[in-house]
């Protein structure tokens, strides 16, 4: 049997569902919920969305920036353990903040990630 990889659109030909199946407001929160590491695996699934491609990128280049910070943060005596811990504390906030603007299928644009997830995006194509 073969299978068919339709694109669902609404009304306006805009794709409602991923091309894993998925609806949009799932994929894109998906792409958060592992951090960076959902976001490889949705940038490296999802076929058709854009939408699901910029959460993925965006999550991708905003959480394993942040990693690094943080580990580079940690090798600076006493004051960047402290600085390292509020970026850790921030991290969490920001992780659970992208996921709930995805879900309700809002577009919200991470500060330099975004433009950089967009640039690595354009590359891509």
């Amino acid at each position: 049997m073969e299978e068919k990889n339709e694109i669902v659109t609404d009304e306006n030909q805009t794709p409602v569902k991923s091309s894993t199946g998925l609806d949009l407001n799932v994929a894109s929160l998906l792409c958060y919920l592992g951090t960076f590491v959902t976001g490889i695996i949705f940038l490296v699934l999802e076929k058709n969305s854009p939408v699901v491609k910029f959460h993925a990128m965006q999550s991708i280049v905003t959480f394993l920036g942040l990693m690094i910070l943080g580990y580079a943060l940690d090798y600076i005596p006493f004051l960047g353990w402290l600085v390292s811990l509020l970026v850790s504390f921030l991290t969490f906030i920001m992780w659970i903040f992208l996921m709930i603007k995805a879900y309700n299928n809002e577009m919200f644009r991470v500060p330099l990630a975004s433009d950089l997830a967009d640039n690595f995006l354009g590359k891509m194509k």
